[in-house]
């Protein structure tokens, strides 16, 4: 009987053993990164206030693609194309060939909270795009988002593709003569006329903006069948001179101000009436990508330097200019009262979390740092652009679910 009892008492020594060491396993498991933890409960959070960022045609049923939740995906899908596989690829977004070792950046999956954003098929999109033109307008975020899209739909490609970009004027383009499909990127970084609007040699002391000049710009893209605009980073300098005439006209009149969102509003007011009066309504898609998050130089905080991971904490993002976004929104507003439909893809939201992903002292621009320039990495990162592959990708499965539904 004693020897039963002993028994008894070991079985349940070594039971209670192995029942405290799982609790503790399943423990460390579920908090071996509490940061995501954190960041998950966070996103939940959030949730209602990401309602702002909602794609303008949600209240009509399509799934809210910018609401959600940044997932490390290391399956064999991500990334969606390899950066050395790319005949498109611009150096200033090649963060591999220019020496990240961390590519840890590319697998992250956006998923929204209530859906799936159908995985890429370039197939689906060129036949869609079949006979049409696709362009990009604006600055070299766009620029970015145009090289992946590139990026994206090569694979699918006919073999008797030319894979080669040609440069006219101010637009870069890549023409499929099978599909008879042109996709194109047109630089024009603030939308109206500037002294910017040389494509190659655009950093100009002194920001002249044409604010009711628009035409030279446009007749470049009004037979477009898809376009696609962006600015605001170009915006963000304190002093500018506004002028009224033609560049070189000695009737032109010259003001310079320092009102950021009167200029901005002045300047999409001309966008939206050449829209207004010039667009195929019938015929032409029309999409304004929100504000890409800028990281300044310098910010400790939230510089991009070394970042390995997205951010997992709401209160470290970067507070976007809500003001000038409220710009954009209310423009477009006023253009759908007129007839005329504009999407607007909220991808700030979805952007801001990667500080990870941005090229940062991993691109083209790092070569012509100086010696002393390179002893401050953090002062001469590149913050503004995204590494490819990367962020710009999940834009483009949204934007290519919106033009192929």
């Amino acid at each position: 009987m004693v020897n039963k009892t002993w028994d008894f008492f070991y079985k349940f020594h070594h039971l209670t053993c192995l029942l405290l060491v799982s609790l503790l396993a399943a423990a460390l498991y579920f908090t071996r990164d509490v940061n995501y933890l954190k960041f998950l409960k966070n996103q939940q959070k959030l949730h209602s206030d990401d309602k702002n960022y909602s794609s303008t045609s949600s209240s009509s049923g399509r799934c809210d693609f910018f609401s959600g939740t940044w997932i490390y995906d290391n399956k064999s899908t991500y990334p969606l194309y390899k950066e050395r596989e790319c005949s498109f690829m611009d150096d200033t977004f090649a963060c591999e060939k220019h020496g990240r070792k961390d590519l840890k950046y590319q697998r992250w999956r956006w998923q929204p909270h209530n859906c799936d954003i159908p995985m890429f098929n370039g197939t689906i999109l060129l036949e869609k795009l079949r006979g049409k033109k696709l362009i990009f307008v604006g600055d070299s975020l766009n620029r970015n988002q145009w090289v992946s899209l590139l990026c994206l739909i090569e694979p699918f490609l006919p073999p008797s593709s030319h894979k080669k970009l040609i440069l006219d004027g101010n637009m870069y383009f890549f023409h499929d003569n099978e599909y008879n499909t042109t996709i194109g990127f047109y630089w024009s970084p603030f939308l109206v006329e500037s002294n910017a609007d040389n494509i190659w040699d655009h950093r100009v002391p002194g920001r002249v903006i044409g604010v009711e000049s628009i035409e030279n710009h446009a007749r470049h893209w009004n037979d477009a069948d898809i376009l696609i605009f962006d600015s605001y980073a170009w915006w963000l300098h304190p002093l500018m001179t506004l002028m009224w005439g033609s560049f070189g006209s000695s009737e032109a009149i010259y003001k310079t101000v320092d009102m950021k969102l009167r200029r901005y509003e002045m300047a999409l007011t001309t966008w939206s009436d050449w829209l207004e009066l010039n667009i195929n309504r019938t015929r032409s898609k029309l999409f304004f990508m929100s504000v890409s998050p800028y990281l300044y130089r310098g910010d400790v905080l939230r510089n991009c330097l070394n970042r390995s991971e997205p951010l997992f904490m709401d209160e470290y993002l970067v507070s976007t200019k809500k003001s000038m976004r409220g710009i954009v929104e209310s423009t477009i507003e006023k253009l759908e009262e007129r007839g005329v439909k504009v999407e607007y893809l909220h991808i700030t939201r979805m952007s801001e979390y990667r500080t990870d992903a941005h090229p940062s002292i991993y691109s083209r621009f790092s070569d012509y740092l100086t010696e002393e320039e390179k002893k401050h990495p953090r002062n001469n990162s590149d913050c503004l652009h995204w590494c490819l592959p990367g962020v710009p990708d999940v834009w483009n499965q949204i934007l290519s679910d919106y033009i192929i539904n």
